[in-house]
């Protein structure tokens, strides 16, 4: 029995190496299905279009996006967990899968356990902004009101637990002041709010907020990036204003179920890495918002674990809940 089953480890262990080569070259042999927790036409659902495209012609094989608005992106998440796990099945997040997981304990799937990242796209920006017929010229300015007027100054989000709460609250705490929260059900009426002087402020991705700076309506007063930012050279970082710990990156990513062949999550990734750094991926990106960003599996996987924990720390410092 002990030599049958040393023959039988050997011959499984001589074995693997054939298997993910026949698995490397023989993925993708079907279309892929990129699921995305929006309705179409939001800025996940683009990225993942465009995307999706070019991936398309580097494997050969048609990639479909597939959208589940439902349920703030976790019917989609449920939905690539519990597929299998052959890299057939993707999933498109942002910032949110992070800050959701911080504080919803009732998920139908384990955002670390259930999932195996497989690359990084694009970081980019939030901006720090008020109205054009707001007094506030400058950061200090909104701060200097705030700090007399405690709690008096609104900001809006998309949603409790959303990115925009958790970046606005990290700004009042490195800038030492309160300000009320304000949740709506999406970024769209909250900026409509703060043009129509509801709300004074809204810490906004800038896929989301830029036209509305760029056509006179908003007036941004900085961005979260750790260093200046592309997406909006001439505002000064929160960081370099003097606020720190208040740096928040929005980011998108794809992952895969968890369990799904290491070969097939690096050829996702190789291709994914060369498509995100091309010129006229840049140039677009740039257009939208954000700037082209790279990362190896292991290294994404452990990206998404320390934003989880940041934003545990956050949510609890600030009582961030769900709805």
């Amino acid at each position: 029995m002990r030599r049958t089953s040393f023959f039988l480890t050997a011959w499984t262990a001589l074995c693997l190496p054939s298997l993910s080569l026949a698995q490397s070259v023989s993925y993708p042999s079907k279309p892929i299905s990129l699921v995305v927790g929006s309705a179409p036409g939001g800025s996940i659902d683009i990225f993942a279009r465009t995307i999706g495209k070019h991936l398309q012609d580097a494997l050969r094989q048609p990639v479909l996006v597939e959208n589940k608005p439902a349920g703030g992106g976790v019917i989609a998440g449920m939905s690539v967990a519990r597929a299998p796990a052959d890299g057939y099945s993707l999933l498109m997040v942002t910032s949110t899968f992070t800050t959701g997981a911080a504080i919803r304990t009732n998920l139908p799937y384990d955002a670390l356990k259930s999932f195996k990242p497989v690359a990084i796209l694009a970081k980019g920006p939030l901006l720090v902004t008020v109205s054009t017929d707001s007094p506030f010229k400058t950061v200090a300015d909104l701060v200097a009101n705030a700090k007399s007027n405690p709690g008096k100054l609104n900001y809006g989000t998309s949603g409790a637990g959303s990115i925009n709460q958790f970046a606005s609250e990290l700004f009042a705490d490195a800038a030492r002041i309160k300000l009320t929260h304000v949740s709506y059900k999406g970024i769209s009426p909250a900026i409509t709010d703060l043009l129509g002087g509801q709300i004074q402020l809204i810490v906004a991705s800038a896929p989301s907020i830029l036209s509305q700076v760029k056509s006179g309506r908003a007036r941004a007063l900085a961005v979260t990036t750790a260093e200046r930012s592309a997406v909006a050279p001439d505002l000064l970082p929160l960081e370099q204003a003097g606020y720190k710990g208040s740096a928040v990156e929005l980011w998108w990513g794809i992952l895969a179920p968890a369990g799904t062949p290491q070969v097939v999550v690096d050829r996702l990734n190789g291709e994914i890495n060369k498509i995100v750094q091309s010129p006229e991926m840049r140039a677009f990106f740039l257009k939208e918002g954000a700037e082209p960003a790279v990362m190896k599996p292991a290294d994404f996987a452990t990206f998404i674990a320390a934003e989880i924990e940041r934003w545990k720390k956050v949510a609890k410092a600030a009582d961030i809940r769900p709805e």
